[in-house]
């Protein structure tokens, strides 16, 4: 039997020998072997339409009629979110439709929709979203290379969010404690790679934060960048109390003025989900060894990738004067 790969180079061999001006099917047959039956009937067909393209019609016949399919289409503007059994009980009280949900779920799939779940995302004000554009667009031609970026995450203790192959998904399974531990971290970054981190399980709080800014955050920049750098970080309340602000002014060379609610913006979030599944991965069973692979996998992160992702702050300012101050996805 031919299968539909071996129909589709025959197809290219015929067409191509056709275009040559060759117009007969034995001269194709010896160049190429193609079964003098199936060369007969493309050349028939080339004469008839011009086109080896397949004809269509054949098979049988949509169930769902045209106003029925206009329907579907209608009730999905209206609302979204219905089910395929209340698209069918509609179908069926207005047109005495007798179609199955796996018909509508079929069309529906063959017309381009697809069911999802909404990516869950902070709101954002006017007046939120009108200083990422004004942001944006005062350090769209920033390049960046002395920007040390900042951030905290918090990385729990037997994650499920690495998929599987099987043949039987309900006997995958993951077993986690009632109660999971988790561990925080903080980062820094630099178009030169990781600078450092700090893994802790406290809450912060101002205090703390200058804790690690002046242990971590300044030994490090100061020895990639001297004098010459300027920090980011968000407007996190901790980062904004009097005790870090007045250590800032003192100590740190430069501060980036960052808009509130965009952690979309900011290029070490691409690199906590890069960590997180590689952590995941290596399947700790503890936290002291949840706490040392996070430290081992941020810090070895290639160089190249970090860099990439910080030198993205341009598409992303970009990507904001364009969308008009909504989130962006990078």
């Amino acid at each position: 039997m031919t299968s539909s790969t071996d129909l589709k180079n025959y197809h290219i061999s015929i067409l191509h020998y056709w275009n040559k001006g060759v117009r007969s099917a034995r001269a194709i047959h010896h160049k190429t072997k193609i079964p003098l039956r199936t060369i007969y009937y493309n050349i028939n067909k080339l004469k008839q339409t011009n086109s080896l393209k397949h004809r269509g019609g054949n098979g049988r016949p949509s169930i769902l009629r045209q106003i029925e399919k206009n329907a579907i289409a209608q009730y999905i503007r209206r609302n979204n979110e219905i089910t395929l059994k209340k698209i069918k009980e509609k179908l069926s009280t207005t047109y005495q439709s007798s179609v199955s949900a796996s018909t509508i779920r079929r069309y529906l799939l063959e017309s381009g929709y697809r069911n999802v779940l909404p990516r869950s995302t902070h709101m954002l004000t006017p007046e939120q979203k009108q200083r990422r554009i004004e942001w944006a667009q005062q350090h769209q031609n920033n390049d960046f290379t002395d920007t040390i970026f900042t951030d905290e995450t918090s990385f729990q203790l037997f994650r499920n969010t690495v998929r599987r192959w099987t043949k039987c998904p309900n006997n995958e399974l993951k077993r986690k404690p009632k109660n999971r531990q988790k561990v925080h971290v903080w980062g820094a970054v630099s178009v030169r790679g990781v600078l450092t981190c700090h893994t802790f399980r406290c809450n912060l709080n101002g205090s703390y934060y200058v804790h690690i800014l002046k242990n971590y955050l300044l030994p490090a920049a100061t020895k990639e960048f001297r004098q010459n750098w300027c920090l980011q970080q968000d407007n996190d309340p901790k980062h904004t109390s009097n005790i870090a602000k007045q250590f800032i002014n003192n100590k740190i060379p430069r501060l980036l003025k960052w808009p509130s609610n965009s952690p979309d913006v900011n290029p070490i979030e691409n690199l906590w989900s890069i960590v997180k599944r590689k952590v995941e991965k290596r399947k700790p069973k503890h936290i002291d060894e949840l706490e040392l692979f996070l430290c081992e996998e941020f810090k070895n992160v290639d160089v190249n990738i970090v860099a990439k992702i910080v030198m993205s702050m341009k598409k992303r300012c970009l990507s904001l004067i364009e969308s008009k101050g909504e989130r962006i996805k990078y």
